[in-house]
């Protein structure tokens, strides 16, 4: 049983920035075996939909939605099973709560929201004020 823990959230001005961890806890290679998987950050503002942000493939290959390059840079530390997304220059637009997810090569790895056979976690709030 993979499970995710967002952190790092929190309120700040406009052209703030802000590091989100996504902690991974359990052993992926149970969950995937040998196959590749895709770990995204998605967000879903308040009565909107979900938003993909920004996705890593298991051997590091990144990208990003395109209103959003530049801004924020995903990374991961694959030795502490920690995903991150460096959030820079925010915009009042990016309010939202953050989810990191991951999910199996039977989809499409890229910035968008996971499929529902994926598995993600709670969130981090992420408040922009202007």
């Amino acid at each position: 049983q993979v499970q995710l823990v967002e952190s790092g959230g929190g309120s700040v001005q406009t052209g703030g920035s802000l590091k989100l961890s996504c902690t991974v806890s359990g052993d992926i290679r149970v969950r995937y075996g040998p196959r590749p998987y895709c770990m995204v950050w998605f967000r879903q503002a308040q009565g909107k939909d979900r938003e993909g942000v920004a996705a890593i493939e298991y051997h590091g290959s990144t990208q990003y939605a395109e209103s959003l390059k530049g801004r924020f840079t995903i990374s991961k530390d694959s030795a502490k099973n920690i995903l991150y997304l460096q959030m820079d220059n925010l915009k009042p637009e990016d309010t939202a709560m953050y989810h990191c997810a991951i999910y199996g090569d039977d989809w499409l790895c890229g910035p968008y929201p996971p499929p529902t056979d994926g598995t993600w976690g709670q969130g981090t709030q992420v408040t922009v004020s202007s």
